[in-house]
């Protein structure tokens, strides 16, 4: 936890304690159902709270912002996020049951009250409009994109915060590593990338980046 605390000063007591309560709930459910890596699971906020949370430190999202979280697995960068911003509404969706119903767990015993789930494929998903998709290690960035782009909406767009500028679109938002080169280029796409290296100097986040995609 501490290591949240290190980047994130201006937390209230109420994330704070949301916050802290995801090591025991994530250790209970990983010891029945394989979420994290067994090796991970006691570098939780680092591996897999404050990465996700690498997102909060580029983005601002307004209030009443509507984010979806395509293949969120144990709840991840969905979780996270929906309790650094409690005025922004997160779907979170997985194809898996079983860990979906740990997101629901997770949900429900921290207290979060802009979190929906859903049992769904991104691809499945025909009815619903969103104004960011955000995904961590899902896919590769060709497939992500063509999931994403029937999931976002079009119109006009709103003024996004990014850092100390104004991007004026929505899109995806996508936490990867490693090698990049070949994904982006087979993809088609031009992201607009962003080395979390330089945002949090754990060792960790080396070759750790955040690809964003606007409509």
């Amino acid at each position: 936890m501490e290591v949240i605390l290190k980047y994130f000063t201006d937390l209230t007591p109420g994330q704070v304690e949301q916050f802290s309560a995801l090591e025991k709930l994530y250790k209970t459910w990983n010891a029945k159902i394989n979420l994290v890596s067994r090796k991970d699971i006691d570098s939780l906020y680092e591996k897999h709270v404050l990465h996700s949370l690498s997102i909060a430190s580029v983005f601002k999202f307004p209030a009443g912002t509507e984010i979806i979280d395509i293949g969120t697995g144990g709840g991840f960068p969905g979780i996270p996020l929906a309790i650094f911003f409690p005025e922004v509404k997160f779907h979170l969706v997985d194809s898996i049951g079983k860990k979906i119903m740990v997101v629901k767990d997770v949900v429900n015993k921290t207290g979060l009250t802009n979190v929906t789930t859903a049992q769904k494929r991104a691809e499945d998903i025909k009815d619903q409009k969103f104004d960011f998709v955000v995904s961590r290690a899902v896919a590769p960035l060709k497939e992500l994109w063509k999931w994403s782009k029937q999931l976002l909406r079009n119109g006009q767009p709103a003024p996004y915060n990014y850092r100390d500028g104004n991007w004026q679109s929505p899109g995806l938002i996508s936490l990867k590593g490693g090698d990049l080169n070949m994904e982006i280029q087979e993809s088609g796409l031009q992201p607009r990338i962003i080395e979390i290296a330089h945002i949090f100097a754990e060792e960790y986040f080396k070759e750790k980046f955040i690809l964003f995609v606007p409509v």
